[in-house]
This record gives C-alpha cells, structure tokens and sequence, in this order.
C-alpha cells in the first residue's frame, strides 16, 4: 500500500505565508516536493535570529532529517539555484532535481524585461525574471532540461543554433547573440555544482509513496495567479492549484492526500492586475506597514486590502481544501473594525462567485469589530473573542475549517486546532 502525498497550496494571490507552514510541517515528513513556478516565488523563513530567503529549494531544506526535490513542473534558474544552495551545507543526497525540470537560462530574464518594456503602461508587472520566456519555450517545444548538464558540448551547440534561427527577434529586443565557447563555460560550471542532484524525480517519487515514507508537496505562488483559474492574463506561466502537483512532479490524483491551503487573514497582491478588495486608504497603508509586505523576491510594496471570501471560496473547491491556515491574524491587531468582501457587484448585478473577468468588480464588504491583540497566542482560547467570531465567521463563508492559525512570524506561535 503507498502513502498519500500532503500537499500545501496558496489560496490568495501569492505571499500567503506558505514557507512558515511548508516549515512547520517538514519537521514531521520525510521528503519536501516542489512542483511549479520559479525562483519568482519567495519564501522568507525564521529560525531563531537567523532569516533564510528560499525561491527554488523546497522549505524542508531547514529540517536535516528531510530530503527535498524540485519536480519536473518547475522552471529552474541554475545561476540561482547555485546561489541558494550556498546558505547551506552539504546537500549531497538531501536535494533532487528533475532531469526533465526546465532549464531558465540569462536570456529568458533578458527577453521577459524586454517584453515588458515594449508593452508600456500595458506591462503585466512580472518579476522581470524569465519565468514567462522560459514556460513558452517550454510549450513551444524549444526549451532545455536539466538533463541535458550531463552533455554540455551538445546543450550549446542547440542553444546557439536557437539563437541563430531567432536572431531577427533577439535583435529587436535588444538580446546579444551568445559566443559558444563563454556559453559552453557558464554550462560547464552550473553542471560541476548540480549534476549530482540530477536525477528521474518521477522514479524517485513513485518509490518513496510506495515505501510508505511521508510526502509534502509545496507549490508558489497562489490560485488567483493560476495560468486557468486565476485573473488572466495577470497571473503567472504555471498551474499553481493543488491539481498542478500530479503534472509537476509525475503523480497520480489517487496519490494526493490532505489538502491544507494558505491564506493570509487579509489579502495582498504584487504587480497590476484586478484586486476587488483593495484598499487605497489608510487602512491599506498600514496593512503593509504592520505586515511587512514587501516582496521577497523584488522587495516591492504589495498592494494590500481586504480579505476576500468570494476569491476564497473559489479557491478552497478548486484545490479540494481541506482545513485553511490562517496566517498573520496578528497584523490586523489593534483596527478598530475589519471588513470582508462577501460579494462582488459588476454592472449593477450582486454575484457571489468569481466571473471570466474581474476588472471591474467592486466588493460588499461585511464589517467585523476589531481587537487589541492577538500576537503570540498558541492556543484557540488565548484568542480575544470578537478574533474568534471573526475566524468562524470566516469559516461559514468559505466551507471549510481553519485548522492552523499563525500569530506571528516565529515558528512556535502557530495555534492548531
């Protein structure tokens, strides 16, 4: 009989939280997976005094009893891959990378800030990072593997020729033709520090489930980013919803077990797109001071609001959720009074579900009254009562329960239910 693989999914537009929680329940499996996005994504974990920036590394990296791979759904920057690796020690036989992960090379950045600039005030807002470029040369059959490090003569060889059938294309976007002798060098150096953690993931994963051992499965980035269910075109390349995490690391959906999806207690959201419970007062304001919401991949502000439980309940049906982690409850301490988005209206119509387009939505909020302090609670009953009716509230909205809840940012103050 095989295990089922956990999994951890955002339900927002991103930056839910998911490291601290992908953190704390590492401590209790065996392997940490991740299955799609790139080093777009940011988690920024605490331990102790010492802060730990992970964009591709799975968050099990920080427990060293568990192994961590990074699935073929992944697109993989090795210059900073490479870069991550250096905040840790001997990783030998703890890291697996897929040998059909997608290679994200200097010229797919290159080619994505390019993108953007031509597009002017039309910009999707992307990280500039080439996660875009290097999803499309994918689709369009004319990416590189990570395999592909074992012969590094034969991947320049392929990526000059590429070039030389685009050249037309790579000038107008200003992207210098590579010289094959520095590209083969740059290849050969990402190969001497990554071959060994080259191998068939899909192998790998199937034998761990049938071995019984304990399996978390980590995405990034949230659902309302999703390449289908999300607030097109301002999303990212990949399937960021719980069913990406079959396609992205070779499982079948009888292999997914509990789902447990991250929200923040409000919402933010990164770059341009729709955002119906924004807020562009001083409420919103000092969401982002107390939250700290600055990326951490660009560190630029996030746009901040309210949360959003018609967003919500989409994103909990469309994962399978099991129970929610609530996280940073502890930011809204101390507002006088909470809103909630419980409906949109779009021309004059109250719909409580999300539409095709979501560009002109305004939000009916429901308003809740605050409290002073929630920081640090480790237990449900430590909980001041109106936080309390504001989480079951939150819960007969959405469908499912809370089952953690995140009072601050160190590991310890987490409240499980």
């Amino acid at each position: 009989m095989s295990s089922r693989a956990d999994l951890i999914v955002g339900l927002q537009w991103g930056d839910e939280g998911k490291g601290k929680i992908v953190d704390h329940m590492a401590q209790t499996h065996d392997y940490v997976c991740r299955f799609a996005g790139g080093h777009n994504a940011g988690h920024t974990i605490v331990v102790g005094d010492k802060k730990y920036a992970l964009h591709l590394i799975p968050s099990g990296i920080l427990n060293p009893k568990a192994k961590n791979i990074v699935g073929n759904g992944v697109v993989l920057s090795p210059v900073d891959f490479i870069k991550e690796m250096s905040q840790f020690d001997n990783l030998e036989g703890r890291l697996f990378i897929s040998d059909k992960a997608h290679m994200l090379l200097p010229y797919h950045a290159l080619i994505d800030q390019a993108r953007e600039r031509m597009k002017g005030d039309k910009a999707i807002g992307t990280t500039g990072k080439g996660i875009g470029p290097a999803y499309g040369d994918k689709i369009a059959r004319v990416g590189h593997r990570m395999g592909e490090l074992h012969d590094t003569e034969k991947l320049a060889t392929k990526i000059v020729e590429f070039f030389e059938i685009n050249r037309a294309i790579f000038e107008v976007m200003g992207v210098p033709m590579p010289v094959k002798a520095e590209l083969k060098a740059e290849l050969d150096g990402y190969a001497e520090v990554l071959a060994t953690h080259i191998v068939d993931t899909t192998q790998l994963v199937w034998k761990i489930l049938d071995e019984e051992k304990k399996v978390l499965l980590e995405g990034a980035q949230g659902t309302m980013l999703d390449i289908d269910h999300g607030t097109y075109p301002y999303v990212t390349s990949s399937t960021t919803v719980s069913a990406g995490a079959c396609a992205g690391l070779g499982l079948n959906p009888k292999d997914l077990g509990k789902v447990t999806g991250i929200a923040k207690a409000y919402c933010t959201r990164v770059g341009n797109g729709p955002f119906p419970s924004e807020d562009l007062g001083e409420d919103g304001k000092l969401l982002r001071k107390n939250g700290h919401e600055f990326g951490t991949t660009t560190g630029r502000p996030r746009r901040c609001g309210w949360f959003d439980a018609v967003a919500m309940r989409h994103a909990v049906r469309v994962n399978g959720v099991d129970q929610v982690a609530l996280m940073k409850l502890d930011v809204l301490d101390g507002f006088s009074e909470i809103k909630v988005c419980v409906a949109y209206e779009i021309d004059g119509k109250e719909i409580d579900y999300v539409p095709y387009d979501l560009e002109d939505a305004s939000p009916i909020y429901k308003t809740f009254k605050g409290w002073d302090k929630t920081e640090g609670c480790r237990v449900f009953d430590e909980l001041p009562e109106t936080a309390k009716s504001y989480i079951e509230a939150l819960e007969d909205m959405i469908g499912t329960k809370m089952g953690i809840i995140s009072t601050s940012p160190d590991r310890e103050d987490t409240i499980i239910r």
